[in-house]
């Protein structure tokens, strides 16, 4: 399978070697501004800043090469990016986070969110801590754990910071240096405290599921999620 990367930076790094070592030739190293063919490519992994994720998308399936966006910041127009996809008739995939054990973290929380939702005596909140040089925050898996918690209980949206409301999901955004990614959900009460954690210990896991998704996303037609990818019911 020949791949274009679009964004070259750690996590391209990290996703060219483990799709090389699964027999991928990466065909495409994008920077920011440089000038591409992307009809050289079979398929295209956009990891690359919130300014250019769209763009890139967009020139993927305007040209029929199906794409994989693991690329956060850039959400006001993700429903544009499907409408070109249907109207295309490509192939796309947008996901916070391609790790296998996130996605099913994912699940758990939203599982976990349905047990606490009667439950007035206990808060949620979050904290996601990430290395200096993530651009945004909070992250796109911290968003996506709290519209898990959104969608199944009394809370009605996510606000940074840790002072929240009784309709509000907190979540505190932490950046130190080298810490590829740790998200943990809690649930405190007067006498207790439910703690949910995926703690990341390298971009391997990162890397390597969106080489899984690639891969399963080839010839294939529509907007997908991990979920279809992983066949998480």
């Amino acid at each position: 399978m020949k791949i274009a990367l679009l964004g070259y930076g750690r996590m391209g790094k990290e996703i060219e070697k483990i799709a090389i070592s699964r027999g991928h030739e990466i065909v495409i190293r994008k920077d920011v501004d440089d000038k591409i063919d992307i009809t050289l490519a079979d398929v295209a992994i956009d990891f690359s800043v919130p300014n250019s994720a769209f763009t890139n998308i967009t020139d993927c399936l305007h040209n029929n090469v199906p794409v994989i966006s693991g690329t956060t910041g850039w959400l006001d127009k993700y429903e544009d990016a499907v409408a070109l996809c249907k109207q295309k008739n490509g192939g796309f995939i947008y996901a916070s986070n391609y790790s296998v054990g996130v996605n099913i973290f994912f699940e758990l929380n939203k599982q976990l969110a349905k047990m606490m939702s009667t439950l007035e005596d206990y808060n949620v909140s979050m904290e996601e801590i990430h290395h200096t040089k993530k651009l945004d925050a909070p992250s796109g898996t911290a968003i996506t754990l709290a519209e898990g918690v959104i969608e199944n209980t009394t809370k009605s949206a996510w606000v940074l910071g840790d002072e929240n409301t009784e309709n509000e999901v907190s979540i505190v955004a932490k950046r130190i240096p080298d810490v590829p990614g740790t998200h943990t959900v809690w649930y405190n009460s007067n006498v207790d405290t439910i703690e949910i954690k995926h703690t990341a210990h390298n971009r391997k896991g990162f890397a390597l599921g969106a080489v899984i998704a690639a891969e399963w996303i080839l010839n294939k037609k529509g907007v997908f999620t991990m979920k279809d990818v992983l066949n998480i019911s």
